[in-house]
């Protein structure tokens, strides 16, 4: 029987490779938070204060710029009132690079939620009624997205 060192890589488990940005779980989990904290309607400042770190840090935890320690992700949730298994939901089981079409693992509802504006837009478009005026409005900035995504299409463009 072969012996294996606890520091030799097993083949069958996911490794810790060096990347040039954040790491995927790190990307979902800082974005997990964002998400939660806009839905409690707090803002960086005051998650900060709650948990006894500057803006600058949940900022930076938000983007996965730094990794969020276990004991500052209890405290999160703590202050955000959800478990810290919530911050993992929608992860996807192959992270290295395959996490979603976008590369964030997230579902549409989430990006748009956490995107700027995202909350607020989605609650306005919930006091709307149903019917002609949602399809006009959603027709507008759809069209608008695919002038944006393609410039020659845009008036007075060529």
């Amino acid at each position: 029987m072969k012996w294996r060192s606890r520091f030799t890589p097993n083949p069958k488990r996911p490794t810790m490779k060096p990347t040039a940005g954040p790491h995927p779980v790190d990307v979902h989990v800082g974005r997990a938070v964002r998400l939660r904290r806009k839905l409690r309607g707090l803002s960086q400042q005051a998650l900060a204060d709650r948990i006894g770190l500057t803006f600058q840090q949940v900022q930076k935890y938000e983007t996965g710029a730094n990794r969020i320690s276990a004991s500052a992700l209890h405290a999160i949730s703590g202050a955000l009132e959800v478990s810290v298994a919530a911050f993992f939901e929608g992860l996807p089981e192959a992270v290295e690079g395959e996490a979603g079409q976008d590369g964030t693992g997230l579902s549409l509802t989430a990006r748009m939620l956490g995107a700027p504006g995202g909350l607020a837009m989605a609650e306005a478009w919930l006091d709307l009624p149903p019917g002609p005026l949602r399809h006009r409005l959603a027709a507008l900035v759809q069209t608008t997205a695919a002038a944006l995504r393609d410039p020659a299409s845009r008036p007075g463009a060529g």
